[in-house]
């Protein structure tokens, strides 16, 4: 039996707990199991984006020392994952830090990642009735090169229609501290992303890192958009 500690990302933990439950759900149905390390904490990632690079090496090492003894790690958040493999390069003038660190990447992994490169799983027998497009968040495609698993996944959900979301590599504006920094830019440009998750009718859209779904899930609530925004963990985890 595989035992996975659950990093379950800061936004998860606050306000969307049930993307964390399903993600566990998920992850026992397929014979993990998992844990949760109480010593997490944010991944340093904000700190970090906004020059703080002092501050975000002690979140680092927390994070590390929190997750020194797990077997696997896995996350529902690219971009959060992604964050924990930066840890050897932010930490590289510290050689012991910088070991222990690329201990903790080699056994990192997004959710989606870890179902289909991990436990082989294509199929995690769900179904989920409805149209949906997906979102292909940046840091989960561009830096953590996760592009397949997530439409693999999808497309084996039954009942599910996937629409393919025009223009879909565009980013949706919100870049974690981008958005606060360049909010008029942000702005457009969710505005545009809404226009294309329109183009498609879907009813829902689908996503793998809640800061980018909570980001366009507001800009289709301004603009009355009847759309329901959904974690992939929630859409695999529908029976």
């Amino acid at each position: 039996m595989m035992r996975v500690s659950l990093f379950i990302t800061c936004l998860c933990d606050t306000l969307t707990p049930d993307v964390g439950k399903d993600t566990v759900q998920l992850l026992e149905r397929f014979g993990c199991e998992v844990d949760f390390p109480e010593g997490q904490t944010c991944c340093g990632q904000p700190a970090y984006n906004s020059g703080y690079v002092k501050e975000s090496k002690q979140a680092m090492k927390q994070m590390i020392q929190a997750f020194e003894d797990s077997e696997y790690v896995v996350g529902p958040s690219g971009s959060c994952v992604h964050m924990l493999k930066e840890y050897p390069k932010v930490l590289s003038e510290e050689p012991e830090w910088k070991r222990r660190a690329e201990a903790l990447v080699d056994k990192t992994y997004e959710l989606t990642q870890f179902l289909v490169e991990v436990l082989e799983v294509k199929d995690v027998g769900s179904t989920f009735q409805g149209k949906a497009t997906y979102h292909p968040s940046c840091h989960m495609t561009r830096l953590l090169g996760v592009k397949d698993a997530p439409r693999i996944l999808l497309e084996n959900v039954k009942g599910l229609e996937i629409i393919d979301l025009p223009l879909k590599e565009d980013c949706c504006g919100f870049g974690g501290t981008f958005a606060v920094k360049n909010a008029a830019v942000s702005e457009q440009m969710v505005h545009e992303k809404a226009e294309h998750i329109s183009e498609t009718k879907a009813d829902y859209l689908i996503g793998g890192d809640m800061g980018c779904l909570m980001n366009m899930g507001g800009r289709l609530r301004r603009n009355d958009q009847d759309v329901k925004v959904l974690h992939i963990a929630q859409v695999l985890n529908s029976q």
